[in-house]
């Protein structure tokens, strides 16, 4: 039974687990700046083995690199656009966290001493106005990069294995 379940549908799975995990460390911490929260790599990496794991002991004729990468690739695209939604609503719904930047990079400006305050107010008013397309930025390259590192490795890795 569990072997019928498809990459996407663990894609959807995981996602909504990393939506919980993180919304429960953000209540629990009041921000996602900490290590806990590589409990959700966590989780997107376990979903990702365990679609490729799960292909092996299928019984697909084909079992080529192109193959589990494709399946892997079906269960980290379902993740890497739960996790964009998930973050562009939380930022957009959350104006703390831009505030709680801006305050963060106002200090870390003050701390260098190479800017004068109008400078300063003027970089943290920028980086405010382009805070929620550079969260969201963030989220969907990190989730891609790590998504198809993790499914070329698991790939290579159980094509390597069968041999």
């Amino acid at each position: 039974m569990i072997n019928k379940i498809s990459a996407t549908i663990k894609g959807l799975v995981a996602g909504i687990a990393i939506v919980i995990i993180s919304i429960a460390i953000y209540l629990a911490k009041g921000d996602f700046d900490n290590k806990l929260q590589y409990i959700s790599y966590a989780v997107y990496v376990a979903a990702i083995l365990w679609a490729l794991y799960d292909f092996k002991n299928s019984s697909a004729v084909n079992k080529s690199f192109k193959d589990y990468f494709s399946t892997g690739f079906k269960c980290f695209i379902v993740v890497t656009f739960i996790m964009v939604l998930f973050t562009f609503i939380f930022s957009k719904v959350d104006p703390s966290l831009k505030e709680q930047m801006a305050t963060k990079y106002r200090a870390e400006l003050t701390s260098k001493g190479n800017y004068t305050s109008p400078e300063i107010e003027n970089m943290v008013g920028k980086a405010k106005d382009y805070y929620n397309i550079m969260l969201t930025s963030m989220a969907i390259f990190g989730y891609l990069v790590i998504g198809s590192m993790v499914t070329v490795l698991g790939s290579l890795f159980f094509v390597r294995q069968k041999q």
